[in-house]
């Protein structure tokens, strides 16, 4: 009978990093038992995670019902947020494909030069971006805000790096099939790059979702406002009042959190097959 040593080194890491994974999670259950609360059982000491009365269903008409118009500022996050993902989608990766694979002149001076705007902090361009889109008339629009999310050297950078690893020789058999330029793009080199796209996609959309900075440049009307600055004008009408203001956090997240659950799987193989090529 034959007796397996045990590794304590794989034990104790798991259980290290399990204890770490709850103690970040306290906030966003706390986050939850908050929502569900009266204003009075949210300050009570020490914390009651279930609450005694649940004042769920009247936090949640509150939010959703009541005079700020909470569920604008939400679709208005949803229309901006997928419009931008899809477009930064197509214009990266259409942009990567020519960088990695194409060959024309001037291909290496227009990668130095993306590599060098992003070094440039998004800051020192915010000035020159806000005249050029009101010159443009789209200013206080949602299209002003799509413009400047659209294009991105950082995704092109990340599409490119992956693209790279993908073998010329399937390529090459498509064109010998006789497939020409946008048939290899959208059949070949797009469902190889699946799990490079899924990661660009679900951090373009945290990153529009989350963004403050530019609606707060570009938006003037409150009916144009996205959930960051919804929660600004929200926090003005109930900043006092905590447990209305976590129904409307949780409200803001959930969206994050489906769309992290639902393609964690792309994301992870996205990062550890972009690592190895990059």
């Amino acid at each position: 009978m034959t007796i397996r040593k045990i590794k304590l080194g794989p034990i104790v890491l798991t259980v290290l990093f399990g204890a770490l994974s709850l103690f970040f999670l306290l906030p966003l259950a706390w986050m939850m038992s908050a929502a569900a609360k009266t204003e009075k059982e949210v300050w009570t000491f020490p914390i009651q995670w279930i609450p005694e009365d649940w004042h769920f269903a009247e936090n949640f008409r509150t939010v959703w019902m009541g005079d700020v118009s909470f569920g604008l500022f939400y679709m208005n996050s949803i229309k901006i947020a997928l419009i931008s993902t899809l477009a930064t989608l197509i214009v990266s990766a259409m942009a990567g494909y020519a960088l990695s694979k194409l060959e024309f002149t001037g291909k290496g001076l227009i990668f130095s030069a993306m590599m060098a705007f992003m070094m440039i902090p998004e800051q020192a361009t915010l000035v020159p971006r806000y005249i050029m889109i009101k010159e443009m008339g789209l200013y206080d629009t949602h299209a002003a805000l799509i413009l400047m999310g659209m294009f991105s050297s950082y995704f092109t950078f990340l599409l490119r790096q992956f693209m790279i690893g993908v073998h010329n020789d399937l390529l090459e058999a498509a064109e010998l099939d006789g497939a020409g330029f946008f048939r290899i793009f959208w059949s070949v080199m797009l469902p190889l790059s699946r799990p490079i796209l899924a990661t660009v996609g679900i951090i373009k959309f945290i990153w529009t979702w989350n963004d403050y900075q530019g609606p707060l440049i570009m938006l003037n009307s409150t009916n144009l406002y996205t959930i960051p600055l919804g929660m600004q004008f929200f926090k003005e009408e109930f900043g006092t009042t905590i447990s209305v203001m976590m129904m409307a956090s949780l409200a803001a997240i959930i969206p994050l959190l489906v769309l992290f659950l639902v393609l964690q799987k792309q994301v992870i193989q996205g990062i550890s097959i972009g690592g190895v090529k990059g």
